[in-house]
Formats: C-alpha cells, sequence, structure tokens
C-alpha cells in the first residue's frame, strides 16, 4: 500500500496516527508513506496534488481538506481518499473524527467535580471539531446549572495556529470571573492560553484552571505550568483507518465509513490540579475523595478528614458543589466506572471489583439509576458510536 498524508507535522497529532498506520502494516503488508506538507497543496492546488499522487501512483491518500476542495478527483483517478477532520466534514468520503460531544462532556465533569461555577471555552472560527467540543462542554455545563455562567472565545482562524490577538485575548481572559475552568478545543490553544495567562498575571491553576484536548505530551509538558489534556486514541484510529482504506482500495464498491477516535481519560497535570472552593473543609473533603474514588467510601469516612459535625459539613458541601455528599461519591465513582468500561476490556465484574465492588448487581443498579441504562447497555452503546 503507498500511502500520501498531507498534514501538519508539527504537532504529534499525525505521528500518533501513523503509528497506528504502522501498527496495521507490521500485522498486514508493509506500507509506503510519503508525508506532504499542507503547505505544498496550498501551493500547486488540489489538482497538482491529484497529479502528483497519480504519478507516485498512490492508492491512498489522507490529508486535511478545505470546504471547496474538489476531493471527488481522487476517485476519479482511482485513488482512495480519507479527510482529517479539519474545517468541515466530508460527504461520499471517510472522515477521520472522533467523539467530540463526549469529550467535551468529560472535562466538564471534571471540572464539575472539582467544584468549579464559572467555566469557558477556547476554541477556534467556524471549525467542525472545535465548534463540537464546546457543544458537548457546554450541554453539560448547563444540565449543572451553570449555563450562564459559560463564556466563549472562538475569535482565531485555525490558519494562524501560532498567532493570537493579544489585545483582544488579553480583555476576554481578564474579562472572566475567577476562579475559572477553561477548555482549550486542543492543546495548541491550551498552551496559548497557558501563556497568554502568564503574560497577563492570571495564576494558574488557582485563577485559571485549562485542560486542553490529544495529550500531545511535548507541547503539554514543555507549557508553563504543564498542561492537563484529554488522551484521545489516536493510534487505535490510524489502525482502523488503514485497515479501512486497505478494504476500500480491495473492494472498489465499498465506500467505507468514518472512523471515530475516542477519549479514553483526562492526563492530569499542574494547570488543572486545583479544587476550586475557598472553603478549606471542603477543599479537603474533595481531595479525599478524588484520590479514594477507586475504594467504596461512605460520608461517615469522609466526616473523619474534617472538624466538623455532620450537618455542617453537609451544608457546607451542597453551598460548594451543589449536591449531597453520598450523591457527589455516587455520581464521581459511576462516571469512573464509565470511564473504566470504555477503556478496559475486562470484564464488568472484575472491573466492578477493581472499584472495592465485588457485588456486581449492586453497583448496576446504581448505575442504571444515574446513568439510565446498564454498564453493558453503556458499554456497547458508546463502542457501537465509536464503531468498535
Amino acid at each position: 500500500m503507498r500511502l500520501l498524508f498531507i498534514t501538519d507535522f508539527t504537532e504529534q497529532f499525525a505521528y500518533r496516527l501513523l503509528r497506528g498506520v504502522l501498527q496495521y502494516s507490521e500485522e498486514t503488508e508493509p506500507w509506503v508513506v510519503c508525508r506532504m506538507p499542507p503547505a505544498y497543496k496550498r501551493q500547486v492546488g488540489i489538482k497538482g496534488v491529484v497529479a502528483w499522487a497519480k504519478h507516485w501512483k498512490a492508492d491512498v491518500v489522507i490529508g486535511q481538506f478545505l470546504p471547496d476542495d474538489d476531493i471527488e478527483l481522487f476517485k476519479k483517478e482511482g485513488i482512495v481518499a480519507m479527510a482529517q477532520d479539519y474545517i468541515v466534514q466530508f460527504k461520499g468520503i471517510p472522515n477521520i473524527t472522533a467523539d467530540y460531544d463526549l469529550t467535551g462532556a468529560m472535562v466538564a465533569r471534571r471540572f464539575l467535580a472539582r467544584g468549579f461555577q464559572n467555566f469557558a471555552f477556547f476554541g477556534y472560527s467556524n471549525v467542525c471539531w472545535s465548534d463540537a467540543r464546546m457543544e458537548g462542554f457546554r450541554k453539560r455545563i448547563e444540565m449543572a446549572g451553570y449555563g450562564n455562567k459559560l463564556f466563549h472565545y472562538n475569535l482565531q482562524q485555525i490558519d494562524s495556529l501560532w498567532a493570537y490577538n493579544l489585545p483582544m485575548l488579553s480583555e476576554w481572559l481578564k474579562s472572566l470571573p475567577k476562579p475559572v475552568a477553561i477548555m482549550a478545543c486542543d492543546d495548541t490553544q491550551g498552551a496559548i492560553l497557558l501563556q497568554a495567562c502568564n503574560s497577563f498575571g492570571i495564576r494558574i491553576p488557582s485563577e485559571a484552571a485549562i485542560i486542553g484536548v490529544d495529550n500531545d505530551e511535548i507541547l503539554c509538558n514543555l507549557s508553563n505550568p504543564a498542561l492537563s489534556s484529554v488522551n484521545i486514541d489516536i493510534e487505535g484510529g490510524g489502525y482502523e483507518a488503514a485497515k479501512l482504506a486497505e478494504r476500500m482500495v480491495r473492494e472498489h464498491d465499498f465506500e467505507g465509513e468514518d472512523v471515530i477516535l475516542r477519549p479514553m481519560n483526562i492526563v492530569s497535570r499542574m494547570s488543572s490540579n486545583i479544587y476550586a472552593t475557598k472553603d478549606t473543609a471542603i477543599l479537603t473533603a474533595l481531595q479525599f475523595i478524588s484520590a479514594n474514588i477507586d475504594k467504596k467510601i461512605l460520608v461517615d469516612d469522609v466526616l473523619q478528614q474534617v472538624p466538623l459535625s455532620r450537618r455542617l459539613l453537609e451544608q457546607r458541601f451542597l453551598k460548594v458543589t451543589g449536591t449531597t455528599i453520598y450523591k457527589y461519591i455516587s455520581e464521581m465513582r459511576m462516571d469512573r466506572f464509565a470511564e473504566l468500561l470504555l477503556s478496559s476490556k475486562e470484564s464488568i465484574a472484575n472491573i466492578a471489583a477493581r472499584l472495592d465492588e465485588p457485588d456486581t448487581k449492586s453497583i448496576s443498579r446504581r448505575f442504571l439509576a444515574i446513568k439510565g441504562c446498564t454498564p453493558s447497555e453503556f458499554r456497547m452503546r458508546e463502542l457501537r458510536k465509536l464503531g468498535i
């Protein structure tokens, strides 16, 4: 197989996607890959790229395409084309996309669990994957009752990845109520936010906690402080894209389907390592629950960590988090259970045991009450969405 890959190789996303292609290649047959920078496509146009691909005898082209690119030209030349989500999603060819709604919801749940009541989203202007992550984030924030405390910045164009309007961004960041929890649409925007906050004297994470997406380890760890990020199964997506592309080459009538990358977990680093409350007793309680979420803890266990009566602790906890201690623990444990159901191939019984829950029927009933479906239904439904 001969693959022409047109993407931005300044970020780890492209290399992680290629790592998945390599894994598939090692299991099947050798692939030859030519990496083409988007700048060349801008120089010669889509017709020039198609001519080059034909001359090179490409079997498959994966690329970041613009809305007005005539991608049908590849098909006319017998070349399988797949679009890496960039500005819009395409019809007629498979898109390498992701569960953006789940990604946004995952970040929202993390911030809500940390006690935040002010939220913001930092994205690009009119970009499909940025808008969709924003929507997933927004829906979960609104469900928690904080829709009027969500602020959105999407004035940056995606074709100027490393440049931003400093005065406008400064005005927006300084106008946000503090402390604020900010989801960046990806790690590039997250790194820009961290730089801006440092320049404007906004303390991270005490005044602004930030989580990005893609877990670009170099970018995240070079940021100051290190950037928390959602880890996406990019390698798995590369593997599935290669598998799908090979089938499309072999079966000319098979049009393929979208390859959906799934969010696996949030890699916590210093940019979001905080709870949004000045109440030290509640902060202690939240930290204890977070550190022991894989254990079967009770309200009495939390009470032992703070010098408060049960009634006073419950009152202050409700004020900060908007829910009771018991409900908070239950929801956090079911969120953790759901996370493990999607990130692990273990049986439901084994996952329950990892959470100190030997009675699978009991945890399944509680999961049903909170999530509206059984663990097995949840796993099947979500994995089906991802095409797994």
